[in-house]
C-alpha cells in the first residue's frame, strides 16, 4: 500500500502534543511495516531525523500552512494533486484535517474539539475554519481516531458520528522522562529557583490551559503561609495571552513565577523531574501528555477534573475543578506539607502509567489503519 501522511506538524524542536503523537506513532508504524510505503507530506523543509526508516518517502509541497486560508488551499488543492501523483491508497491526517475533494479513503485523528465548545478561546479565522470544516472532515473520513474515551464520546455526540467509526489510541510519554536522584534535583533547583522547591506547569500558553487560574491559585497558596516554593511555567506563548499578563501584574508574588518559554527535551525532563508536583488544570483537554510524563518522572500531580483528565490520571493525582482556585491552592499546601501523600500519589502514578505507552499507541493506530486496508481490499475483490 502507498500510505500518504500529513506530517506538516513534524517541526524540529517545535513538537507540541499532536506533533509528538505524529512522531512517536508514525515512526513505529513505518518501522514495523516495511511492506508498505509511507509518503510523509510536508509543507516546508523537513528535518532528516523524521525520516527514520527506508520505507518513508518525504515530499515537500505547497506553501507553509501558517493561516486558515493556506490550510484550505493545501488540503483542498495541493493534497488531492499530490495523492493522485503518488497513487496513494490511503491518506492519514494526525491533526484531523482532511481533503474534502479527494475520493481515496482517509483517516483523521481528531484529538479534541475544544474549538466547538470554546470558540472564544481561538483567533477569529481559526475558529471559523475549525467549526466549519471539522464536522465535515468527521463525516468524510473512512475512520476516525482520537486519544481518549472522553474525546470519542464527545466527537460522536457533537458530530452525530457512529462511535463504531472511532478508534481510541491513548498518548504515551518520551522515554527520557525518568526519576531524578537527589543530586540532579538539587542542581536543577539551584539553576532555576535558587535552590527552592517549585511547582511546574507544561503546555502551550493559550486560554484553554487556564494559566491565569493557575497563577491565581499559586497566589492564594503563597498568601496562606510562609512558603518559599516557586512556580515554573514551561511553554511557548500561542495566542490571546493578555489575560496571563494582566493576572501576573496584579500578583504580590509575581517574582516567584518563572516563565522559561519552550525547553528542549534534555532540560525539560530535568525541570519536570525536579518539581514538587505538576499542576495541570486546563479547562479542556483531549488527553494531557504532561500528566503521563509526570508519572514517569515520578513526581506528584495536581490535576483538573474535567473532560479527559480523570480518565488519564486515575488515582494518581489530587483532582479538583479548574475553576476552584482556592481548592487548587489547598492541594498545593497538601503536596508541600505531606510527604506521605506525595509518595502515595507517585506510587499510584507508577500503576497508572502502565496504561499509556507510545508502543501501545502505535499498535492501536495501526489496527485502525488495518481496518481501512481491509475495506480497500474487500472493495477491490467485490
Amino acid at each position: 500500500m502507498n500510505i500518504a501522511v500529513n506530517t506538516r506538524l513534524l517541526l524540529k524542536n517545535k513538537l507540541e502534543g499532536i506533533g509528538w503523537f505524529s512522531f512517536e506513532t508514525l515512526r513505529r508504524i513505518a518501522e514495523q511495516h516495511p511492506e508498505h510505503k509511507f509518503y510523509y507530506i510536508f509543507d516546508r523543509k523537513y528535518d532528516e531525523s523524521f525520516i527514520s526508516s527506508d520505507n518513508i518517502i518525504p515530499i515537500v509541497v505547497g506553501l507553509p500552512t501558517r493561516h486558515p486560508f493556506l490550510w484550505y488551499l493545501w488540503f483542498e488543492f495541493t493534497i488531492p494533486r499530490t495523492l493522485k501523483k503518488i497513487k496513494a491508497d490511503i491518506f492519514i491526517s494526525p491533526d484531523g484535517m482532511l481533503s474534502l475533494k479527494t475520493q481515496i479513503p482517509q483517516i483523521a485523528v481528531i484529538h479534541d474539539i475544544n474549538f466547538h465548545h470554546n470558540p472564544h478561546q481561538l483567533p477569529f479565522w481559526v475558529r471559523k475554519y475549525n467549526n466549519y470544516f471539522y464536522k465535515r472532515f468527521a463525516k468524510k473520513a473512512t475512520r476516525l481516531g482520537t486519544v481518549s474515551e472522553y474525546s470519542k464520546s464527545d466527537i460522536a455526540k457533537t458530530y452525530n458520528i457512529n462511535p463504531d467509526k472511532i478508534d481510541v489510541f491513548y498518548n504515551g510519554a518520551n522515554s527520557a522522562f525518568i526519576p531524578l536522584n537527589k543530586k540532579e534535583k538539587n542542581a536543577i533547583k539551584a539553576k532555576h529557583t535558587k535552590g527552592n522547591d517549585y511547582f511546574v506547569f507544561i503546555g502551550a500558553l493559550n486560554p484553554r490551559k487556564n494559566i491565569p487560574g493557575l497563577l491565581q491559585s499559586f497566589e492564594i497558596f503563597k498568601n496562606s503561609g510562609n512558603y518559599n516554593q516557586k512556580l515554573i511555567i514551561i511553554g511557548s506563548a500561542m495566542h490571546l495571552t493578555g489575560e496571563i499578563n494582566n493576572t501576573l501584574t496584579k500578583m504580590k508574588h509575581k517574582n516567584d513565577v518563572i516563565f522559561t518559554g519552550r525547553l528542549e527535551l534534555d532540560e525539560l525532563r530535568l525541570v519536570l523531574g525536579g518539581a514538587l508536583a505538576l499542576v495541570f488544570i486546563p479547562y479542556f483537554e483531549g488527553f494531557g501528555i504532561p500528566l503521563v510524563e509526570a508519572m514517569h518522572a515520578e513526581i506528584a500531580i495536581i490535576a483538573g477534573n474535567t473532560t479527559s483528565l480523570p480518565e488519564v490520571v486515575g488515582n494518581a493525582a489530587l483532582s479538583c475543578s479548574p475553576y476552584d482556585y482556592k481548592k487548587v491552592a489547598e492541594n498545593m499546601e497538601l503536596i508541600t506539607n505531606d510527604e506521605n501523600l506525595r509518595l502515595n500519589l507517585i506510587d499510584q502514578g507508577r500503576i497508572q502509567r502502565e496504561n499509556f505507552s507510545w508502543d501501545k499507541s502505535a499498535e492501536r493506530f495501526w489496527k485502525c489503519i488495518e481496518k481501512v486496508i481491509t475495506e480497500i481490499q474487500h472493495n477491490k475483490n467485490a
